[in-house]
């Protein structure tokens, strides 16, 4: 679990969008998350799931079959 204050149950939905961020406009914005998604889950038929946990701790959960 990683502790991220800006990561809340609200921001779940769009974590895996390209070009998500909370950074402000103009700081560090690229594909992100949403290509080792595509990776994971289309390119190796595994998954990658998110949680928001309590005090502001966020997980991040991959499979891979074997």
């Amino acid at each position: 679990m990683a502790r991220n204050p800006l990561c809340t149950t609200e921001l779940l939905g769009k974590i895996f969008q390209p070009f998500f961020t909370t950074r402000p406009t103009g700081q560090d914005t690229g594909p992100g998350l949403s290509i080792s998604y595509d990776i994971i889950v289309n390119g190796h038929n595994g998954g990658f799931s998110v949680v928001a946990g309590e005090n502001n701790y966020t997980g991040f959960t991959l499979t891979l079959p074997v």
